[in-house]
């Protein structure tokens, strides 16, 4: 079913769940807290290590749409963006004209929010009439080599 929809329509919540972390910043900021995430960790022994890695793996990551404001807030916060809106909106459990679905049906795990990924937009082209980002440009700005070697408070060279 395709309907045009607005611009600036948000849709539902998407998970690349390769990006996600478990570092629960989404879960910590979200005002309703309808994100339902558990995780362990898991050591790994590192040759030529002094001591074994640890790292984060995801166990669940559930979003109950029946709590969510669809404020994105989680979106806007997510430092390694794992969370992106997708345009999607006839998801289950928002029902149909003739009553058709169920509010149990709107809590949605990982394997459901990893589908959508595929339905993010690409994010819009950058403005053509923008300056430059600092980081591209050959030179950067006023200060000539790795900082002020003469600052006040500085150490003075030794001989």
């Amino acid at each position: 079913m395709t309907t045009e929809l607005p611009p600036r329509t948000r849709g539902v919540i998407a998970l690349l769940e390769s990006n996600c972390t478990v570092c629960m910043i989404c879960a910590r900021e979200c005002p309703d807290w309808c994100l339902h995430i558990t995780s362990h960790t898991e050591v790994e022994e590192v040759p030529g290590s002094a001591r074994p890695r640890t790292h984060n793996v995801l166990d669940r990551f559930a979003i109950d749409y029946g709590q969510c404001l669809y404020c994105g807030i989680c979106v806007e916060v997510c430092p390694f963006d794992a969370l992106h809106w997708a345009p999607e909106f006839g998801y289950p459990g928002t029902g149909t004209l003739d009553g058709a679905g169920a509010v149990a049906e709107l809590v949605h795990e990982r394997d459901v929010l990893g589908t959508w990924v595929a339905e993010v937009p690409p994010p819009p082209p950058l403005d053509a009439a923008a300056e430059p980002a600092p980081e591209t440009t050959a030179t950067r700005g006023a200060r000539g080599g790795a900082g002020t070697p003469r600052r006040p408070g500085a150490l003075r060279e030794r001989t």
